[in-house]
């Protein structure tokens, strides 16, 4: 049991006094839905403990930051099993036992292909019963690029530079790198096969600007706490991906090298 609370910017503060958890999986029953939401660095050493929480109808709901856990899901457990997620949050644990939801609150899930088993259905409304911006989407696999685009560039700017968002969004030349970054991740999703809204880059840095001044990245969170980074798998991925695809990522590949010494969590 843990006893524990969480801040959020909607509601207040949250207090959950008794939760279940455990660290086997193998000793929880069977789940409806399995919300996988390990970090991408833990996703290969963590996939062999989904198949004990596997029965005929449960889905895993891979919950990870880039482009790369729904394949891992599928290998693990079987196509009849993976769904596709993607959120958006601002949160980070103050001490043990304490969530602070800084910024953001946003859920997406749904099938790979074809309509939507019921058991997302109920997801849907358990998720909105609780208060939780929910989307059901029959394009998550879209929505899990959009999110990459996104991410890659919000999560390199504010760690490279070692500031939230409201430094980049006031400083102009700031803004342009952002931008910068912002449309080698689009070029590469397109390239990548995937069709994405061309408005989706100067969309995402005008909302800089409405995000509260203080809010950072996760990775950004874990560089001032000297923790692993999840950088292989966000600009870095970008950068692979440019190389591989034809598409220059000069943005992407300076904000690898600059972070690559501190990619295994040293100080």
């Amino acid at each position: 049991m843990l006893a524990g609370c969480a801040s959020t910017v909607r509601g207040g503060d949250i207090q959950l006094p008794s939760v279940d958890v455990t660290d086997d999986p193998s000793a929880a029953a069977p789940a409806d839905v399995v919300l996988f939401a390990v970090k991408l660095y833990d996703l290969a050493s963590s996939l062999p403990l989904l198949p004990p929480l596997i029965r005929p109808e449960t889905l895993v709901v891979p919950l990870q930051n880039g482009v790369e856990a729904v394949d891992g899901v599928t290998r693990a457990v079987g196509a009849g099993h993976t769904a596709g997620g993607t959120c958006y949050v601002s949160a980070f644990v103050a001490e043990p036992g304490v969530i602070r939801h800084i910024a953001m609150g946003r859920l997406l899930f749904g099938p790979l292909n074809g309509p939507a088993p019921g058991v997302l259905r109920e997801l849907e409304t358990v998720c909105e019963g609780a208060g939780f911006e929910t989307v059901l989407s029959d394009r998550i696999q879209t929505e899990i690029w959009a999110k990459f685009v996104r991410l890659t560039a919000f999560s390199g700017m504010t760690t490279v530079t070692r500031s939230p968002v409201g430094v980049i969004a006031a400083d102009p030349d700031l803004r342009r790198m952002a931008t910068a970054a912002l449309r080698e991740s689009f070029a590469v999703a397109e390239a990548s096969g995937v069709s994405l809204d061309a408005s989706v880059v100067p969309s995402i840095v005008e909302s800089y600007a409405t995000m509260p001044f203080g809010t950072k990245s996760s990775m950004l969170e874990d560089l001032e706490r000297g923790r692993r980074l999840e950088l292989p798998f966000l600009s870095g991925k970008v950068a692979q991906l440019g190389q591989s695809l034809g598409v220059p990522t000069p943005t992407h590949q300076f904000i690898t090298t600059v972070l690559g010494p501190f990619v295994n969590g040293q100080g």
